[in-house]
């Protein structure tokens, strides 16, 4: 709250609101009548709600009015901040910012099912297989295509399967704006792949460090002293073991995801939450700003939680301990 504040922030913001050639009195006049230059702790303790959030003053008459008729603001003091579920007002998009932060979240949470739906599955299994048989041509060859995959940042691989797939072979949309009307293959794949491509790398090289450890354990051996096949000792005594290290590093994608999409998102003009924070930061969108703030802080937080959680209702020692 303090940083988006900072006074050259609200000059930006007061010039983007009236006109570039306002002078500097008109520009102070106006953060004054909006309440912009209220006492720093007053406007945060109104901006979370633990004050009355005051009306704007009229310039004409100096009575109280709407800070952005836009939003239907109150014209008197009111308890109206985030505790009680107003996040305030987007001066760029000319709406409250619940309207429009919750929609954008809602598609890039689409985006992030699908990303994770095609990511985890092929990640865990190319671990798997490059796991278990340490040292192997296999695993010396999913190692090199996982660390190419992680090496290689989104706009990079962004910009490559755009080019092959939407510019020299014309089967996918190098635009996902349409996908917020409507997903389907050609509009859609893109982004997941951007996406899914990067993240796949890192889980399956976790994966695959969590399998070679399993498969040297006493236990493991005694499985195959005692004559059973290799499938079942991996099947039945390896994998579960395994996976208990992964499931953390899936649940760090989540933080992950919410700063990747950003690229992504505004690189294939999807209208989702990165595009949403881009448009905000880029327009001193400061309430808008300071809700896309809380939204990330809010997922990490239950992300980790959750990964906490499930860490030690998977493995057994924990919850011993």
């Amino acid at each position: 709250f303090f940083l988006i504040n900072l006074n050259p922030n609200l000059k930006k913001l007061a010039i983007s609101q009236t006109e570039m050639h306002t002078s500097a009195e008109q520009l102070e006049d106006w953060l004054v009548n909006h309440g912009y230059r209220q006492n720093f702790f007053a406007r945060y303790g109104q901006w979370l709600g633990l004050l009355p959030k005051q009306p704007a003053t009229d310039p004409a008459t100096g009575k109280p009015a709407q800070r952005f008729s836009f939003c239907n603001d109150p014209v008197v003091p009111t308890f109206s901040g985030v505790l009680q579920g107003d996040f305030g007002c987007s001066t760029k998009f000319k709406t409250t910012v619940a309207s429009k932060l919750f929609p954008a979240l809602g598609a890039t949470g689409l985006l992030m099912f699908w990303v994770l739906a095609v990511m985890v599955p092929i990640s865990l299994l190319v671990g798997i297989l490059a796991g278990m048989r340490e040292g192997s041509r296999t695993d010396r060859t999913l190692s090199v295509a996982s660390i190419a995959s992680t090496a290689t940042p989104e706009y990079v691989s962004g910009v490559i399967f755009t080019v092959i797939f939407a510019s020299w072979l014309g089967w996918l949309n190098g635009s996902a704006a349409s996908a917020s009307q409507g997903l389907t293959f050609y509009n859609f794949t893109l982004p997941v792949m951007t996406l899914a491509i990067y993240g796949t790398g890192y889980i399956a090289r976790m994966t695959r460090a969590s399998m070679v450890e399993v498969m040297t354990q006493q236990y493991i051996r005694t499985a195959r002293l005692k004559g059973l096949s290799f499938s079942s000792v991996v099947v039945k005594h390896a994998l579960r073991n395994a996976l208990i290290a992964p499931f953390t590093v899936i649940m760090l994608q989540f933080p992950w995801l919410l700063t990747g999409v950003v690229i992504v998102e505004v690189m294939f003009r999807y209208q989702g939450f990165g595009y949403t924070l881009v448009e905000a930061a880029g327009n001193n969108d400061i309430d808008l700003l300071l809700g896309c703030s809380l939204v990330s802080v809010f997922i990490v937080l239950i992300t980790q939680l959750i990964s906490d959680v499930g860490y030690a209702f998977l493995n057994p020692r924990i919850r011993v301990q």
